[in-house]
Formats: C-alpha cells, sequence, structure tokens
C-alpha cells in the first residue's frame, strides 16, 4: 500500500519520531517489538476476541433511508456509537492494552479531549486491573462532565491541563511529561494516529477494523465491496485512519475528511488544520499544523472536544498533500445542525465530532445510485449539555 508508513516511520515527508532523550528507549522498545507483537497468532486472537465478546464488534452497517432521501443518494451509517463505550476509541484501547502487558508495563497514562478515549482506557484498564492515569484539558472537563465521572467511575485518576487554552494540545503536552518521567514501567496509550512512529500506524492499523467490516457488510448488502463515498471528521484523525485504511489503494473510493471549521476560517476560532496550517513538529511527528509564522502553536476552537486539536496525523497530512483524501471543513453550527437533523430523521443523536462529517454531506451533490458511508464515530450522550446550550431545535 502507497500510502502505508516506511520502515523509518515516514509517510511520504510525514511522520518521524522527534522526541526527548528521556523517550527514546520507551519509543525504540515499541517500534522494534510492536508488529512482532500484533502480528502473532495468539495476540490476534486475544484481540479480536474481546472485539467481537467485549467491545460488540461487528458494529452494524445501517442504510439510513430518510437521511438518504433527504441527500439523494443511498447513504449507510457505520454505527461505531454502538461499540462499548460509546466511540471507536475503544478498537484501539483494546489493542494497546494487549500490547503494553506483553511489554511487562504495570501502568498506563492517556491523554484525551472529549473524554472518549479517557473512558475507553479506563475501561481497558479497569478489565485488565491496571492503574490508569488520564490527562484531560480543565476546559475538556467542564464541558465533558459525564465521561470524567464515568472515568472516576472506573477507577482511573484524572488530571487537569492548566496549561494553554486546557484542551486536548495541552492533555498531550502533559501526557508526555509524565512518561518521560516514568518512562519503564509506564505505557502511553495515545488516542490518535499522533505522536512518534510507531504510534500513527499502530493506532490505524487497530482502527483498521472499522473499513475491514464496511467491505465485509457492503458486500452482502449491494454485491459489492467499494462505496462511492465515505466521509468521516478529522481531529487528530483515528477514526477516519479506521474507515478510509482498506479503501486507500482503491482510487475509484472518494475519501472525504471533515475538520472542524470552528466559528469560521477566517474567524481566528477554528480548527481546520489543512486549510490553515502548514508543516512542522507537533506532539513528537512531523505533520501539518496551525501555527504563527515564527512556529508557535496557534489554538484551535471547536465545539467538539474531539475536534479541537491544531494539528492532523502524519498520515492524513500525505493523504492531504498528495491530494487522495479531500479535506472539507464544517462550522459549529452546521454541524449541531447536522446533528439535530440526524437526530430527527434517524432517531439517533451523534456525538458532536459525527455531526462534522454528517455536515459534510450538504457540501456535495449525489448522484441518485452513489453508495455513501459515513463513519458515525460516537454517540451523542456527552454532549447533550451543548445541544441544549445552542438550542435551536
Amino acid at each position: 500500500m502507497k500510502y502505508t508508513v516506511n520502515a523509518k516511520g515516514y509517510y511520504g515527508q510525514f511522520g518521524g519520531a522527534f522526541i526527548p532523550e528521556m523517550l527514546y528507549p520507551n519509543v525504540e522498545e515499541l517500534r522494534t517489538k510492536y508488529l512482532q507483537i500484533i502480528n502473532d497468532p495468539e495476540y490476534q486472537r486475544d484481540f479480536h476476541k474481546l472485539l467481537k465478546d467485549y467491545v460488540g464488534r461487528p458494529t452494524p452497517l445501517y442504510l439510513a433511508k430518510r437521511l438518504s432521501n433527504i441527500y439523494n443518494a443511498t447513504i449507510y451509517l457505520k454505527r461505531e456509537d454502538l461499540c462499548h463505550t460509546g466511540s471507536h476509541k475503544i478498537n484501539n484501547t483494546i489493542g494497546q492494552i494487549l500490547l503494553a502487558q506483553r511489554l511487562g508495563k504495570q501502568k498506563i497514562i492517556a491523554e484525551t479531549g472529549a473524554g472518549q478515549h479517557g473512558v475507553a482506557t479506563a475501561t481497558v484498564c479497569a478489565l485488565m486491573g491496571m492503574e490508569c492515569v488520564v490527562y484531560m484539558g480543565k476546559v475538556d472537563m467542564e464541558r465533558q462532565r459525564p465521561n470524567v465521572e464515568r472515568m472516576r467511575i472506573l477507577g482511573a485518576t484524572v488530571i487537569p491541563a492548566l496549561s494553554g487554552s486546557m484542551t486536548l494540545k495541552d492533555a498531550t503536552n502533559e501526557a508526555m511529561r509524565h512518561w518521560i518521567n516514568n518512562p519503564t514501567e509506564t505505557h502511553y496509550i495515545i488516542g490518535s494516529v499522533v505522536g512518534p512512529h510507531p504510534y500513527p500506524d499502530m493506532v490505524s492499523k487497530f482502527q483498521s477494523i472499522i473499513s475491514e467490516e464496511i467491505k465485509k457488510q457492503l458486500q452482502e448488502e449491494i454485491g459489492n465491496s467499494f462505496p462511492d463515498y465515505v466521509f468521516a471528521c478529522v481531529g487528530g484523525g483515528s477514526n477516519a485512519a479506521g474507515a478510509f485504511y482498506h479503501f486507500l489503494d482503491d482510487e475509484h473510493v472518494n475519501l472525504v475528511a471533515v475538520e472542524a471549521a470552528g466559528k469560521g476560517l477566517t474567524s481566528g476560532e477554528s480548527a481546520a488544520t489543512t486549510a490553515l496550517g502548514k508543516p512542522g513538529v507537533l506532539h513528537g511527528s512531523k505533520t501539518i499544523l496551525m501555527q504563527t509564522d515564527d512556529g508557535q502553536v496557534v489554538e484551535p476552537h471547536s465545539i467538539s472536544a474531539g475536534l479541537d486539536y491544531p494539528g492532523i496525523g502524519p498520515m492524513h497530512a500525505h493523504l492531504f498533500e498528495g491530494g487522495r483524501v479531500k479535506f472539507i471543513s464544517a462550522t459549529d453550527d452546521e454541524s449541531l445542525k447536522a446533528g439535530i437533523e440526524l437526530s430527527r430523521a434517524e432517531g439517533i443523536i451523534p456525538a458532536l465530532e459525527s455531526a462534522h462529517a454528517l455536515a459534510g454531506l450538504s457540501q456535495f451533490k449525489f448522484e441518485k445510485d452513489d453508495v455513501v458511508v459515513v463513519n458515525l464515530s460516537g454517540r451523542g450522550d456527552k454532549d447533550l449539555e451543548t445541544y441544549i446550550k445552542w438550542g435551536k431545535y
């Protein structure tokens, strides 16, 4: 596959491992062992058994008839919102907790924005009896309070990040700092396809189960494994990486990534990285990120905590630069409207992250027989407060 990582950890010009010396042993241990561990038949058996019996996979591919009528296309929703814990994040945390066990680690740290990755990490730590510390921006803790309490109920320690904009970027900074100070016994479960190699490749491999299932399910449903379009929201980009993964070499499948435009691309309050960013280094890898002329990271904004990130994963940067994936954006308001539209049309309240993917549909003119898959990455329970504050329903 020409879009996958090379032996040095790069996707084209993006990727690599830009890390402090203290982290080198940890990252090098992962890099040298992860493929051998995750390709081991016994590991694969354990991973797939937990995905089936614990996570609830395969998740349904649901034909959304009323939504299809609205957009004059055949629209399927990949129901990652029905995974245990309410989002796709659990696919990756199951994979990484099994990896951490085989590396002999006793403690787990994680960062989280919307809280879904934090909940998924706390869940697998409870399942495996491992200590769990989750870093979360203070602002995100306030707007995603139910997820904070879920993590605590599951036994995790949730530590607020108080620097910068007190959102996902800052939580990631704090988690990295913790890892530097506790390098030997701790495994850092990064929640997206970001960070130093091998994380972007590892996370995308764990999430690739999404597109693997879509292909099988479409074959059963319509006798053809290939949709015309796949839509997914992108912050760091884990759900998009999973939804796109097995279609990357099939150029006739249109892949559409929807970023968070926040209050508008020119408002100064946005998280649309590809529209506003340029190449640089963020959280251990070379990628595209929003930055000032002198290289300072620009604070992002999105109503969706999971998309409130100033960069994208290096795989996505490569896919953007090469034109394989079309990157568009949706504003806070457009996404809230799309979330309400799905709720009314199909009886499914989506996470605000997923609502961005749905908002992307209105930017296309489909043919009646176009098959469109939208990756519904999470459920909307965690965002009810935001929907209520917006109030336009």
